[in-house]
């Protein structure tokens, strides 16, 4: 288990900036035995812990000198400057379930694909109920067998697995649709020329 470090912090604005600008992220800990607390972490540090532990793997984060097992609950983050801006850490019992959401990766190709059907995933993660030390990084999928109109189900994988997923039975994970007509296509292209917008007529003559 990865341990990080962390360093308590003010929450005034100009602390914020000054922590962002320094390579720190602003952050706050809390959940099991530990009281909510701002603390921040080096950016550097929790993307290598990251990389090492996976998106939802456990955490010993140093707090002010205490050891507390955590996972990461959330975080934001700047799509410009691809920054984290701020990280939630959900402190755990490490002999309890929780609940966290897992991706789901499609692996294989499937014969319904290569005839020209179109895979696609109506849900991209799933909610699961396990404990901290058996959290998967991602479910896998094999695809390799299905066949245009085929649909695999969250009912399908329940027994595959050996954690509670918590979505519904008849939640689709993968399905392979076939591929448009060319009729499909033009119908398609005329809705989207019918909802282009209007010109307006009498604007040249307004502006005279």
């Amino acid at each position: 288990m990865s341990t990080m470090q962390s360093k308590l912090r003010e929450t005034n604005k100009t602390t914020l900036s000054q922590l962002r600008k320094d390579g720190w992220i602003p952050s706050v800990v809390y959940g099991y035995k530990t009281e909510s607390t701002p603390i921040s972490v080096k950016e550097r540090d929790l993307i290598d812990t990251l990389r090492e532990t996976g998106r939802n793997g456990v955490i010993k984060l140093d707090v002010d000198g205490k050891k507390v097992n955590v996972v990461l609950s959330d975080y934001q983050s700047d799509v410009l400057k691809g920054t984290i801006t701020h990280a939630d850490f959900l402190s755990i019992n490490m002999t309890e379930e929780l609940e966290v959401e897992v991706v789901i990766n499609l692996i294989g190709q499937s014969p319904g694909e290569k005839e020209g059907g179109i895979i696609q995933q109506p849900i991209r993660e799933v909610t699961i109920r396990v404990k901290p030390s058996d959290i998967p990084e991602s479910i896998d999928l094999d695809v390799s067998e299905l066949q245009i109109g085929d649909t695999l189900l969250v009912s399908d994988i329940r027994s595959k697995v050996a954690f509670e997923i918590l979505n519904e039975d008849e939640d689709a994970l993968v399905l392979v649709s076939a591929p448009r007509t060319e009729a499909e296509l033009e119908e398609l292209d005329e809705t989207a020329d019918a909802g282009a917008e209007p010109e307006v007529i009498g604007d040249d003559k307004a502006a005279e």
